[in-house]
């Protein structure tokens, strides 16, 4: 429509000694004889077109409108054929055009996908028995370069909750079974003694009565762990003061007894959380505390306080020295310093992996540093409770 509208137009124009009129020059050499109709009147004309000039020799006003209409005839169809041949050519270049954009389409998709097909390939490879494996993306530092990226981070995330998870089923097997093995054990002898006792039979019936109660203790720590690290359903305030002493109040004879003696602080210091879980917590620390102090002359320091916006609990004993670089190792699920790892007397080696399990729950913080003279101090921070 746009070269159409340009190359529309009258080609053709007449200028002669009548009284026709037109476009295209027409010029006429000569002059009328008195009283001569303009009819008849002739002239030399000169009729100029657009491909250079035609002279027609002598024609009348009539003749030269004959003349003149044929050109204008002649103009439409060239210019009809003009257009129907650019019509032709710009048809076979805009179909050259939509073929080769469509290639350089493809051609640009395919290396755009090329690596979401790739990372499709080797994310199908991955399984829970092959964590170990990464995309390990190359190319250009772009979008689809980072996602590889953040995928493999989670892997290694992954890979490393899935190992933990097996030495911890690995480490309960292994706790559960020595205790069950052992009462079997004494049973099993106390049967097999054609000269048992009264008094035999008793100490072997405590013996195997001992190795359940350490079970119910390793399967009751399992259930805590396991509870903690599901999170809180409910956020209930309390203070950290009040737990603290309801559970420090009943073990006071105990660190009488071992000799250790008990330094509480206990400011108040509200919070938000589940009680019954922090007062596992608080328990677990005093009990760790307790059981891993001096024979004689230990000392445990309780205090609790707001600070920061902040409700703090800090539990500090004497004891052996703990090598600074095992710290972080003891609150993974059974482990202990040196020999205390095939002493199954009391510790159970789940209760300062419970401490940290229920502090993640409760979205606190859990710091520990070994002490010079001996001993841990450990320090809990929880969120604290608006007033």
């Amino acid at each position: 429509m746009v070269v159409r509208h340009a190359t529309a137009g009258d080609p053709v124009a007449i200028s002669g000694p009548g009284p026709k009129q037109g476009v295209i020059a027409v010029g006429v050499a000569g002059a009328p004889k008195s009283g001569q109709p303009p009819e008849l009147i002739q002239g030399q004309a000169t009729i100029r077109t657009a491909g250079g000039e035609v002279i027609t020799g002598f024609l009348t006003p009539h003749q030269l409108e004959v003349q003149a209409e044929q050109f204008r005839t002649l103009a439409a169809r060239q210019r009809n054929a003009e257009l129907h041949q650019l019509f032709e050519q710009s048809g076979i270049a805009l179909a050259a055009m939509a073929a080769l954009s469509i290639l350089l389409g493809w051609l640009a998709a395919g290396r755009v996908l090329r690596p979401i097909r790739t990372i499709n390939e080797r994310v199908r490879e991955i399984s829970a028995t092959s964590l170990h494996k990464r995309l390990a993306l190359e190319g250009p530092d772009d979008e689809l370069k980072q996602l590889a990226t953040t995928f493999d981070e989670l892997l290694a995330r992954l890979d490393a909750s899935f190992a933990a998870q097996r030495q911890f089923v690995a480490n309960a097997s292994h706790e559960l079974r020595s205790p069950l093995t052992r009462a079997q054990a004494v049973a099993e002898v106390a049967l097999g003694d054609p000269d048992a006792t009264v008094d035999s039979l008793r100490t072997s019936h405590e013996r195997v009565l001992a190795a359940g109660k350490q079970q119910e203790r390793i399967i009751e720590a399992l259930l805590t762990l396991a509870r903690s690290e599901r999170g809180l359903d409910e956020h209930e305030p309390f203070d950290l003061a009040v737990v603290t002493e309801s559970v420090l109040a009943p073990r006071r004879a105990d660190a009488e007894q071992r000799g250790v003696v008990v330094h509480a602080t206990l400011e108040p210091a509200p919070t938000l959380g589940d009680p019954s879980l922090a007062e596992r917590l608080v328990a677990n620390l005093i009990d760790n505390a307790l059981q891993h102090n001096l024979p004689t002359g230990g000392r445990l320091d309780v205090m609790t306080s707001a600070k920061g916006g902040r409700a703090l609990l800090a539990v500090a004993n004497s004891g052996p020295l703990v090598p600074p670089n095992e710290v972080e190792r003891l609150f993974l699920p059974f482990q202990r310093l040196g020999r205390d790892r095939t002493d199954h007397s009391d510790s159970v080696g789940l209760g300062l992996s419970i401490v940290h399990a229920i502090a993640d729950a409760h979205g606190a913080v859990v710091t520990a540093e070994a002490q010079p003279q001996g001993g841990l101090e450990i320090e809990v921070s929880f969120t604290q409770r608006a007033a």
